[in-house]
């Protein structure tokens, strides 16, 4: 056997223990998934229903808004990640003098359970919570940040928002802390101004850690339910209703069957938006 085919048989040798893990805990369970997201189901029995299932999610009275609801909860949460989070990262690098304290702060929420940060801004944003008080110290009538229809989702997402920044920042953080001073100075010498710099320098050498922050917040925004469950539990009247949350409390009822539908939905519409942007971005990335 030639060096060059023993090399390449104990390359694909190494990569068989990969291969099996991940058919095991992704290929495996995905095509189950799909076999009974068309079934009606549980421990026991299992009854083909083709798509009876996505019939009965999508007329359901706590689903109907779910979709709508899931997409604007994703897209809004992760555009205000990647983009203030990004200019909150080259501020944090290049210009505050409190730099390793402030990350440590910003990063602290990313450290805590969903439950606990809903428990504490639950309190906070309740009627007579310090949020109000401090509101009618302005003479402004209380806002009902969680019981309200026109208030309850953006208070969901400027959470979700609050606790995910950290990790974001350490992601951007980390991809600027990449980028060679030897560009910087070169631009300085030139009489390149800082806005410049960024557009010319920064944005095109941090693509890809855009790439990745979007990736990772698309996909928790599509598959998240936990502060939705527990700091307004889809309401009020359904308007904060997500996928997951709903899948939740279908399985919560044993429906099985329905639930597993929510998840496929989940699963198609993350993928119909992750994968054109991420490769949208990649393709920026070779471009670069």
């Amino acid at each position: 056997m030639s060096n060059k085919l023993y090399k390449k048989t104990y390359s694909g040798w190494l990569a068989t223990p990969g291969f099996f893990i991940f058919l095991l805990i992704f290929v495996i369970p995905t095509a189950a998934s799909f076999y009974f997201g068309f079934c009606r189901w549980n421990l026991h029995t299992t009854t083909w229903t083709g798509f009876e299932n996505f019939q009965q999610f999508f007329t359901m009275y706590n689903t109907k808004n779910a979709i709508p609801n899931t997409v604007v909860f994703a897209l809004v949460g992760t555009f205000m990640k990647v983009v203030p989070g990004l200019l909150i990262s080259v501020w944090l690098v290049n210009g505050s003098k409190t730099q390793n304290y402030l990350k440590s702060v910003l990063f602290m929420p990313s450290l805590l359970g969903s439950v606990v940060i809903a428990a504490a801004w639950s309190s906070i944003m309740e009627p007579t919570g310090i949020l109000n008080q401090l509101l009618g110290t302005m003479g402004i009538e209380p806002i009902g940040w969680l019981t309200d229809k026109g208030w309850a989702m953006a208070s969901i997402i400027f959470v979700d928002v609050w606790q995910g920044i950290g990790t974001t920042l350490v992601i951007y953080i980390g991809g600027l802390s990449a980028i060679p001073k030897t560009y910087y100075e070169a631009a300085a010498i030139d009489g390149v101004g800082p806005v410049q710099k960024f557009f010319k320098i920064t944005l095109p050498l941090v693509v890809p850690s855009i790439n990745s922050v979007l990736t990772l917040s698309l996909i928790h925004g599509f598959k998240h339910y936990e502060l939705v469950m527990s700091l307004t539990n889809g309401g009020p009247a359904f308007s904060t209703e997500v996928i997951g949350s709903a899948v939740y409390k279908l399985f919560s009822s044993a429906n099985y069957g329905i639930a597993t539908t929510g998840y496929l939905i989940i699963f198609v519409v993350a993928s119909c938006i992750v994968i054109p942007i991420n490769r949208w971005v990649a393709s920026r990335v070779e471009e670069f």
